[in-house]
């Protein structure tokens, strides 16, 4: 612990502070607006009995664990890193003989009537351990060992995550590819991972005889307007017939075999919903129980999204009021609490209160983006960008989904979402970076 701690606020960005905690109070007043059920509000927030009442509590523990993070030295947590990854990997692997499963999820070990999902707590210490090893003196990141080095750091609770169902919390592990980037990683490893997702989109909306023909005269045109630099240079008519051959392979193999062997079929059917396409299946190779099961899910894959536009949409320009929206307040919006919490601001604050709402989020990450700059050392502001990077994903993808632009992975809005492992994770993600910068002027690591 720090010696000064009467000196706890010197350095401290009390902005970040005051902003993480406005969020983290909307996000109680939302769950409020939507589980609260005439009973006595003093009682209701007394009681342990309730949604608000408990991430109350949680809310109450955070900003304990908030003191005691800005408490304590910041080369506390660059000795840590290593130690606090390798204590999440055990976390994560305790899953597998001690998990619950929560709503088709087996990320969860339940005790005492409290969860813990360590895939979730795992991005923290991720990300402390990506910044260690970003930050090792004389490493030259531009190397290939290093680049697979950092990223089998990331991506090892990623596969631990997919294994336990959680194929939308493994997503937020690739966010940190952003931080390798800030840090070197050539820019061609992002262009091709956005090229394949693209392609894989593609592949949903075209037909794979059609999309490969295309592929096939992009190709034979890319060969075409090149020819003079291929005279010179036969490495590029290489590279041309490679980058064929992988995307034609990507789009004709590798997504159907994703889609059949590692996805489960209500995400495939929620892939399918958000591109407006039904999934192809040959009806006459299935019993009509599976037919019927089909059906279910590609009703129930619609039908959240659908009450969710509703419930935004109803909202209009200035919103019904925090209480009196009826999409929410009578729960016709599955998960309204969670994964659909921005339902709530959207129908009780209206368009205005939305777009005040993102733009909190948008001074948060550009003043976390500012902060990582002015770091002088690399371990902080590769932390910094990693903390950046994950709020993004699971802003982006939160919002994207409740409004029907994203499928519907099931991850939280951060500060904002029920959940006090999600709160925890966040919060300590966030005070860790403000310790870090408070002390930037005086440490070098």
């Amino acid at each position: 612990m720090r010696n000064d701690s009467f000196e706890i606020s010197k350095g401290i960005d009390w902005v970040m502070v005051l902003l993480y905690m406005v969020l983290v109070i909307m996000g109680i007043a939302s769950i409020f607006a939507t589980t609260y059920r005439d009973e006595a509000v003093i009682k209701g927030f007394l009681s342990l009995n309730t949604d608000y009442s408990r991430q109350l509590i949680y809310f109450i523990l955070c900003l304990v664990i908030g003191s005691v993070i800005l408490l304590t030295d910041s080369k506390f947590f660059t000795a840590t890193a290593n130690l606090f990854y390798g204590f999440g990997i055990v976390l994560l692997l305790l899953v597998f003989p001690f998990h619950t499963d929560v709503k088709g999820t087996e990320s969860i070990i339940r005790f005492s009537g409290f969860q813990l999902q360590p895939a979730e707590l795992c991005k923290l210490f991720a990300n402390l351990a990506l910044a260690k090893y970003l930050s090792i003196p004389d490493m030259n990141f531009k190397k290939l060992r290093a680049q697979v080095i950092a990223a089998a750091i990331v991506l090892f609770p990623a596969l631990m995550a997919i294994m336990q169902s959680e194929t939308g919390l493994a997503l937020v592990y690739f966010s940190f590819f952003l931080v390798m980037y800030r840090e070197g990683m050539p820019s061609a490893i992002l262009l091709i991972a956005f090229s394949l997702a693209l392609l894989a989109v593609l592949t949903l909306l075209i037909n794979k005889d059609v999309l490969a023909v295309l592929l096939t005269v992009v190709a034979a045109l890319s060969i075409n307007e090149l020819k003079l630099q291929i005279k010179r240079n036969r490495r590029l008519l290489y590279t041309i017939i490679v980058i064929w051959i992988v995307a034609v392979g990507f789009q004709r193999f590798a997504v159907p075999y994703i889609f059949s062997n590692v996805l489960k079929p209500y995400q495939v059917q929620r892939i399918y919903a958000t591109v407006g396409k039904d999934m192809e299946v040959d009806e006459s190779t299935m019993s009509e129980e599976d037919i019927k099961k089909m059906e279910d899910r590609k009703k129930a894959s619609t039908y959240n999204v659908k009450q969710s536009k509703i419930a935004i949409g109803s909202g209009g320009f200035l919103g019904k009021g925090l209480m009196k929206g009826t999409q929410t307040r009578y729960d016709f919006v599955p998960e309204q609490r969670t994964d659909f919490i921005f339902c709530t601001i959207g129908e009780g604050f209206g368009f205005m209160g939305s777009i005040v709402f993102l733009g909190l989020y948008l001074f948060l990450l550009l003043r976390i983006i500012t902060m990582a700059e002015r770091q002088r050392s690399l371990f902080s502001r590769a932390y910094a960008y990693g903390v950046a990077s994950v709020l993004f994903f699971h802003i982006f993808i939160n919002i994207g989904m409740t409004i029907g632009i994203v499928p519907v992975i099931g991850i939280p809005l951060p500060f904002m979402s029920y959940g006090g492992t999600s709160l925890v994770t966040f919060t300590a993600m966030l005070f860790i970076l403000i310790r870090l910068d408070a002390d930037r002027q005086m440490i070098l690591r």
